[in-house]
């Protein structure tokens, strides 16, 4: 079974960055789409961004909600299993739980969460 850790989130003020990992194990990561979501306090979970299996028709494709495109870059190294986020630029309204989601035809799996807080 696939089990997903998610690292790196944290304090840090406006403007700054911070890079956010998804380990992956028990499974290669590359025959999954991948996903992160993220969740505010009182909000819905949200898509954040998502990059296609390396297999699929789109090729390892990446895409982004509105409000992050063009300040967040996801990533894969297959070599380490993991999928990384870039957020550069963070505002106080990216604060919230990320989540990091892999899904294939047959079901998907979730990971416990990294807390990122960006303070004004």
């Amino acid at each position: 079974q696939l089990q997903l850790v998610e690292s790196g989130g944290g304090l840090v003020q406006s403007g700054g960055s911070l890079r956010l990992s998804c380990a992956a194990s028990g499974y290669t990561l590359d025959y999954y789409d991948v996903a992160w979501f993220r969740q505010a306090p009182g909000k819905e979970r949200e898509g954040v961004s998502c990059i296609s299996s390396s297999g699929s028709s789109s090729g390892g494709s990446a895409n982004y909600a509105d409000s992050v495109r063009g300040r967040f870059t996801i990533s894969r190294d297959n070599a380490k299993n993991t999928v990384y986020l870039q957020m550069n630029s963070l505002k106080p309204e990216d604060t919230a739980v990320y989540y990091c989601n892999a899904v294939t035809v047959a079901g998907g799996y979730w990971g416990q969460g990294t807390q990122v807080t960006v303070s004004s």
